[in-house]
C-alpha cells in the first residue's frame, strides 16, 4: 500500500512539470505517532458534535415541555373564565381564528372568556405534536371541549394549531386556529 502511494505521489510529481531534484519524502501514515495525530482530532471533533446534538435536543424537549404545559393552564384558564391568567399566555399581537372562520384579536379574545355564550365543563387535548424552530414552538393536536349552549349540552371535537414565540424568557402565543373536525 506504501508503494502505491509513493509511486502516485511520484507520478503527480512528474506530471507537475517541476521535475527538479530532490529528497524523497516518505508518507506513512501507518505508524503509530501518525495515525494519533490524524485519528485524536477526529474523534475530538466527532465527540463535540454528538455532545451539542444531544444539548440542542435536550433544550427543544425542554421547550416542548414548557409549551405543552402552557397548552394545559390555557384549558384550565378557559374553563375557570380566567382572562387575566390568558391575558399573560398571549402576545400583544395575538390572532385567533375561531370554529366559524371568524377572526378575533387578543381583546376580542379575553373578552369572549369573560363573557362567554357557552358554559364549558371541560376542555382536554390529545394527540399533541410539537414541532420546535429556536424561538417558536407550533402545536398541533385535536381537543374535546364539553359544556351547554343556550341550554343544551354540547361536545365538540377539532383540530387546532397554536403558534408559540419566545419573548424574554417566556413563551406566548401569537396566533391560534380551531377547526371543527366531523362525528
Amino acid at each position: 500500500m506504501h508503494k502505491m502511494f509513493d509511486v502516485f505521489l511520484s507520478g503527480i510529481h512528474a506530471l507537475s512539470g517541476r521535475n527538479i531534484a530532490r529528497p524523497r519524502r516518505h508518507y506513512n501514515l501507518h505508524d503509530g505517532v501518525s495515525s494519533t495525530r490524524f485519528t485524536c482530532p477526529i474523534i475530538l471533533v466527532a465527540t463535540l458534535l454528538s455532545a451539542g446534538a444531544v444539548y440542542a435536543q435536550s433544550a427543544q424537549d425542554s421547550d416542548s415541555a414548557r409549551v405543552l404545559a402552557l397548552e394545559t393552564l390555557w384549558n384550565q384558564a378557559e374553563v375557570a373564565k380566567d382572562a387575566s391568567a390568558l391575558d399573560h399566555l398571549l402576545a400583544e399581537d395575538f390572532t385567533y381564528v375561531d370554529i366559524d372562520g371568524s377572526l378575533q384579536n387578543k381583546a376580542q379574545f379575553l373578552d369572549g372568556i369573560k363573557h362567554p355564550p357557552e358554559h364549558i365543563e371541560n376542555i382536554g387535548n390529545d394527540s399533541l405534536k410539537t414541532h420546535v424552530y429556536r424561538d417558536t414552538v407550533i402545536v398541533s393536536g385535536t381537543y374535546h371541549e364539553k359544556g351547554t349552549l343556550n341550554g343544551k349540552a354540547y361536545l365538540h371535537r377539532g383540530r387546532f394549531t397554536d403558534t408559540w414565540v419566545r419573548q424574554g424568557s417566556s413563551w406566548m402565543c401569537v396566533a391560534s386556529h380551531s377547526t371543527l373536525m366531523q362525528r
